[in-house]
């Protein structure tokens, strides 16, 4: 009766590495409109949209976006983690090669230059804002 037992054990521990051979895979896909934004995230230098990015931590992240003759956007932006990423089902996911994929777009707006600004306009704009303040 040993043998039998031996063998489901072996059969068992090979079911187990062959289970754990899987890796979860975090990627942020990061769009915008128009395309080919240069993009930063936390201050690093990521490439140009559309693009995927790997990522190993959820959390919050620092994102700018920069492209010519649009205004530079600078934003927060929150990598939550899906429900096979939390303690327990964790193990599942990476066993698996779960694949969590974010999406984040961004809107660019054209840059206004400086002649085209209203100048009695935009003092008006900033006397309400200083009242505003008081």
């Amino acid at each position: 009766m040993p043998v039998p037992f031996a063998h489901a054990r072996v059969v068992l521990v090979g079911l187990l590495l062959l289970a754990v051979t899987g890796c979860a895979r975090r990627t942020i896909e990061i769009t915008s409109d128009p395309p080919g934004a240069l993009v930063h995230l936390n201050d690093e230098q990521v490439g140009r949209t559309p693009l995927d990015v790997p990522f190993t931590f959820y959390g919050v992240y620092d994102v700018r976006l920069d492209l010519a003759g649009h205004e530079p956007i600078w934003a927060r932006r929150r990598a939550r983690a899906p429900w096979w990423e939390h303690p327990g089902p964790d193990l599942l996911g990476e066993a698996l090669g779960l694949h969590a994929r974010l999406h984040w777009h961004f809107d660019l707006s054209v840059a206004v230059a400086p002649d085209d600004v209203d100048a009695d306009a935009l003092e008006a704009r900033a006397r309400a804002l200083r009242e505003q303040i008081r």
